[in-house]
C-alpha cells in the first residue's frame, strides 16, 4: 500500500513543468522528479536518492553551467557552506546555454530543503521585446516594472515560507494542547485579577464540584468558598513572585490534592498544576504507620522483656507469701498485688499487639456478611438495656482486612457500651463517602466526648475510665486504621459520641462462583471441617493428603477451579512446592498455615500466594478463594 502511494506521488511530480529536488540535512538527495534531470542534463548517478549535493555542483561547474567560476573546488566548498546554513531564498540565473531559470528554496522542519527550478527564458524574452517596442516609456518606468516583477516573485516565495511556518506553529499548538489534556493533572493559568485565562479539562476530575468551564471566571467562583479559602493566601504570594508547593484536603470530595504555583513574570499571573494524590497519601500513611510500629517495637521489646520478667517474679513471690499463713489482712494485699501484676501482663500483651509485626492484609470481603458476623459477636457483649442498630448504606464486596476491621469496630462498640450503659442505643453505620472512602461510624447515646477526650483520645494510655481503663483501646483502633491507609475522626453527634473510621474505597468485584476445589490437608479431622466449609459455600470438593496426590489430580482434572492447601503436608514436599506446579487455566491457589508470620516458610509462601492464618472463618476462606493467585 505504501509503495503504491509513493509511486502515485512520483507520477504526479513528473507531470509538473518545474524541476523539483529535496535534499536532507546531510546534503543527500531524497527526492527529485524527471524534469530535474532533463533541465540540467544530469547522469543517472546524480538523480538517484542518496546522491551527494557537492558532486552535483561539481559536475555542473566543471561543465561550465555556472560560467567562469575560477578554482572549481573552492566554488563547490562555498556552495556547500551556503547549503549547510540554508535560508529561504529566490534568485534568477542565466545558464551557460543561454536559458534563464528561477530558483526558489525553502527549508524543511526535519532538516534539509526543497527547491523548485522554473525555466523563465520565454518570460525574459517577452520582457526584452516589451523594452524594445516601448521606447516611448521612460527608462525609470521600465526599470520599475522589472523590479516589481522580481519583487513579486520573491514575495511569493516569502509567502510560501510563511504559510509553512504558520502550519508548523498550528501543529505544535495542537500537540501541546493534546499533551496538556492527556496529563493526569489540572493545568491552568490565572491572571493578576484572579480570573482563569487557560485551563485543561481535568479540573472537575481533580476537584469534583468545581466549575467545568473556568476560563474568564474568577477562581473564587470556580473553586467554591472552602477551596478558595485555602488557595487564596498561597495565590497571593505567588502573584508577588514566590513559588510554592503544598497539599490540602478538598473537602467537597475528600480528595487529597497537591498544588504547585509558579509565578508568570511576563504577565504577573500564576501557572497552577494540581494533582489528585489521595491514593499516594493513603499508601504514605500506611507506610508511616508501619515505620512507627517498627520503631515502637524496637524501643519497647527490651523493656517489655525485662518488665515481663519482673512481673513473673512478683507473681511468684506473692504466691509464696499466700502459702505462708499470713493474717487475713495480708491476704487481701497479696490478692490485690497479684491482680495488679496480671493487669500489667495484659497491658504488655496489648502493647505487643500495637507494636508487633501484624500487617494489613486486605481480601475481597462481602459487606453484608461482615456486618452480620459483627452484629452476632457484638450483641453477646451488650447488656439487655443497650440496643444495637446496624445501618448498611453500602453493599457489595470491598478489599478489607476483615479481622483487623472487626477488632476495631468491636473495640469501639465496647467503648460505646461503657459510655451509654445501662440504657442506650449504639448505631453502627457504613457508607461510601465521595467515591474515596468506605466510612464506618459507631455512634452512642451517651454524654459524648469531653474536650480533653477529643484532643487526646487517640494518645496511648489516655483514659476517662479511671483505674478500669488501659488507655490503649482507641490507640489500637488508630493504629489499625492507619495501617490500612485510612483516617479516624472523633466528634460529638447530636446525642452522644461518634467515631468514624475512613478506609480506602476499593471495590473487589463479584465473588468467585462455586466450582471444584482441591483440598490438600494431611489431618483427617481438619480436612473434614474444611470440607464442610467449602460445601457450605456451594463448592464440590476432592481431597489429597500430599503434594504427590495433589499433582496427579491437577494433571487429570482440568476442571479444578481452586486449590486450598496446607503449608506443612505429609511427606517431604510442602504447599510451597505445590504452588510451583502447573495448574489449570483460571485455577486459584490459597495456602493456609498455623506457622507464625516470621517463620521462613510462611514468608516464602506469602510471596507466592495468599496465605490464611489458622483458625479462620468460612467468610474469610471464601474471600481468600475469590482473591486467590491465578496462573
Amino acid at each position: 500500500m505504501q509503495a503504491d502511494h509513493d509511486a502515485l506521488a512520483m507520477a504526479g511530480l513528473n507531470l509538473i513543468e518545474q524541476a523539483l529536488t529535496i535534499y536532507d540535512g546531510e546534503l543527500r538527495l531524497a527526492v527529485c522528479n524527471r524534469r530535474f534531470q532533463e533541465m540540467f542534463t544530469l547522469p543517472d548517478s546524480l538523480v538517484t536518492p542518496g546522491a551527494d549535493f557537492a558532486a552535483t555542483i561539481r559536475y555542473l561547474a566543471e561543465r561550465g553551467d555556472y560560467g567562469d567560476v575560477g578554482e572549481v573546488e573552492s566554488f563547490v566548498a562555498s556552495r556547500v557552506e551556503i547549503a549547510r546554513a540554508f535560508e529561504p531564498h529566490y534568485m534568477e540565473r542565466t545558464r551557460a546555454n543561454g536559458t534563464t531559470i528561477s530558483v526558489e528554496g525553502t527549508p524543511l522542519p526535519q532538516g534539509g530543503w526543497v527547491t523548485v527550478y522554473t525555466d523563465i527564458t520565454r518570460t525574459k524574452r517577452q520582457e526584452a521585446l516589451l523594452r524594445a517596442r516601448s521606447e516611448e516609456l521612460s527608462d525609470q518606468l521600465l526599470s520599475y516594472s522589472e523590479d516589481l516583477a522580481t519583487a513579486n516573485r520573491a514575495l511569493q516565495a516569502t509567502i510560501t515560507a510563511l504559510e509553512e511556518a504558520k502550519r508548523e506553529i498550528t501543529e505544535a499548538e495542537a500537540r501541546m494542547r493534546l499533551t496538556a489534556e492527556m496529563m493526569p493533572a489540572h493545568i491552568a493559568h490565572i491572571a493578576p485579577d484572579g480570573r482563569y485565562t487557560y485551563s485543561n479539562r481535568r479540573l472537575t476530575a481533580i476537584m469534583p464540584g468545581s466549575l467545568a468551564e473556568p476560563v474568564g471566571v474568577h477562581a473564587a467562583e470556580v473553586l467554591g468558598p472552602e477551596t478558595w479559602a485555602v488557595l487564596a493566601p498561597q495565590l497571593e504570594r505567588a502573584h508577588a513572585g514566590t513559588p510554592s508547593t503544598f497539599e490540602f484536603t478538598h473537602e467537597p470530595s475528600s480528595h487529597r490534592v497537591r498544588v504547585a504555583l509558579t509565578p508568570d513574570p511576563t504577565s504577573g499571573g500564576v501557572y497552577i498544576l494540581s494533582m489528585d494524590i489521595t491514593r499516594e497519601t493513603q499508601a504514605r500513611a500506611a507506610l508511616q504507620q508501619t515505620r512507627r510500629r517498627e520503631m515502637a517495637a524496637q524501643l519497647t521489646s527490651g523493656l517489655a522483656h525485662d518488665f515481663a520478667n519482673l512481673l513473673t517474679i512478683i507473681l511468684g513471690l506473692q504466691s509464696r507469701l499466700g502459702r505462708m499463713g499470713l493474717p487475713r489482712e495480708a491476704r487481701g494485699l497479696i490478692d490485690a498485688t497479684i491482680a495488679a501484676a496480671r493487669r500489667g501482663g495484659g497491658l504488655l500483651g496489648r502493647i505487643a499487639d500495637m507494636s508487633g509485626a501484624r500487617e494489613y492484609a486486605p481480601v475481597p470481603t462481602d459487606l453484608a456478611a461482615f456486618l452480620h458476623d459483627l452484629e452476632t459477636l457484638a450483641r453477646s457483649a451488650l447488656p439487655s438495656g443497650v440496643a444495637l442498630r446496624i445501618e448498611a448504606g453500602a453493599s457489595g464486596r470491598y478489599l478489607l482486612d476483615p479481622g483487623m476491621l472487626q477488632d476495631s469496630l468491636l473495640n469501639l462498640i465496647l467503648n460505646a457500651r461503657d459510655a451509654c450503659a445501662p440504657v442506650g442505643t449504639i448505631t453502627v453505620a457504613v457508607r461510601a463517602l465521595q467515591e474515596t472512602w468506605l466510612e464506618f461510624t459507631v455512634t452512642d447515646t451517651g454524654p459524648g466526648f469531653s474536650e480533653e477526650a477529643l484532643a487526646h483520645g487517640l494518645d496511648p494510655f489516655f483514659t476517662t475510665k479511671g483505674g478500669e481503663g488501659s488507655g490503649l483501646g482507641l490507640p489500637m483502633v488508630f493504629d489499625m486504621t492507619k495501617l490500612a491507609g485510612g483516617r479516624i475522626v472523633l466528634e460529638n453527634a447530636d446525642a452522644g459520641g461518634r467515631v468514624a473510621l475512613r478506609l480506602p474505597l476499593r471495590p473487589a468485584g463479584d465473588a468467585r462462583p462455586p466450582g471444584l476445589v482441591l483440598l490438600v490437608e494431611d489431618s483427617p479431622d481438619l480436612r473434614s471441617t474444611l470440607r464442610d466449609m467449602l460445601r457450605g459455600a456451594g463448592h464440590t470438593v476432592i481431597e489429597a493428603a500430599s503434594v504427590d496426590e495433589a499433582s496427579a489430580l491437577l494433571a487429570d482434572l482440568p476442571e479444578i477451579s481452586a486449590v486450598l492447601s496446607d503449608l506443612v503436608l505429609e511427606g517431604a514436599r510442602t504447599g510451597l512446592d505445590l504452588a510451583r506446579l502447573p495448574r489449570p487455566e483460571g485455577c486459584a491457589l490459597v495456602l493456609m498455615t498455623s506457622l507464625p508470620p516470621e517463620h521462613p516458610l510462611h514468608r516464602a509462601a506469602a510471596a507466592a500466594a495468599p496465605v490464611l492464618r489458622k483458625p479462620f472463618t468460612a467468610a474469610q476462606l471464601d474471600a481468600a478463594l475469590s482473591a486467590g493467585d491465578r496462573p
